[in-house]
């Protein structure tokens, strides 16, 4: 295939006009030596698929190709780089190679439009590549923004909280289930108290997750009181016709503490009546 001696020929000079150009639309994000050192190996695994006479991109013949963009494409999209800036890098071959070979090699224009075909489709390969790294990075950044909001906090021996912010839904509630379930046996507490002071609305749904956890942490042999039922909340709740059965309920975190501390036998009294009769 003469694309093969004519990339072999210009080498140096298709390789230097590639990454100047690329270097300018990446705004010295990464450096020059780095660029080069990943357009290098690029060129030469499109190279070597070239000189095995095939110009399908996803033959095994670029496989080497493939493997190189998508390192360079998992890279860029954790370094924070944009779907149009990875790309056109690597549709700048097409321009560098003109630019170094067009003139002195008038036979290249022949073989270009196909040339040109396997850079479009190698350029949409590094597109879904990116796409599909930055879909993973954002799930599992998403993953990790759950478990910090759902923390199961130790508030005394044997008694845990999970103290729940924002809005609560299926998936939110099998993180709670499983991480309070896990405390529970990690702790062997038999006490907990779910509250839900900044959880912004309770509906049919929310008061199902709510009544499933504790249905498993009872499993467990634990025991849950739900606090933060605020008036809001609580004619809500009337108004929906939800029934909590034997689960208990208070309106603050400091009274269902109170109440599950007695509860697990620890003796809780008050100092607001002498702080108010001294």
């Amino acid at each position: 295939m003469r694309l093969v001696g004519v990339l072999a020929k210009h080498d140096a000079a298709v390789l230097s006009t590639w990454v100047d150009d690329a270097a300018q639309g990446l705004r010295g994000r990464i450096s020059k030596a780095e660029l080069e050192r990943d357009l290098r190996a690029l060129m030469d695994a499109v190279v070597a698929g070239l000189g095995s006479g095939s110009l399908d991109s996803t033959s095994q013949a670029f496989n080497a190709a493939r493997s190189v963009l998508v390192e360079i494409s998992q890279g860029r999209a954790r370094s924070g780089f944009t779907p149009r800036e990875t790309c056109t890098a690597i549709f700048g071959i097409k321009d560098a190679l003109l630019s170094a070979a067009g003139d002195s090699e008038p036979d290249l224009y022949q073989d270009f439009p196909a040339f040109s075909r396997l850079v479009d489709d190698l350029g949409l390969f590094t597109f879904e590549t990116f796409a599909a790294t930055r879909e993973q990075i954002i799930s599992d950044q998403a993953d990790q923004l759950l478990e910090l909001t759902t923390p199961v906090v130790k508030l005394w021996e044997g008694v845990l909280a999970v103290p729940l912010i924002g809005t609560l839904d299926s998936a939110r509630t099998q993180v709670v289930m499983e991480k309070l379930l896990q405390a529970l046996v990690d702790t062997g507490s038999e006490h907990a108290i779910i509250d839900i002071t900044g959880v912004p609305a309770v509906d049919t749904q929310v008061a199902q997750h709510l009544l499933k956890t504790v249905a498993a942490a009872r499993l467990m042999g634990a025991e849950c009181v739900i606090s933060g039922i605020r008036p809001q909340i609580a004619q809500t709740i009337v108004g929906l016709g939800i029934e909590f059965g034997d689960i208990r309920t208070k309106a603050t975190l400091a009274d269902a503490l109170m109440t599950t501390l007695r509860s697990a036998g620890v003796s809780v009294s008050s100092t607001r009546g002498r702080r108010q009769a001294g």
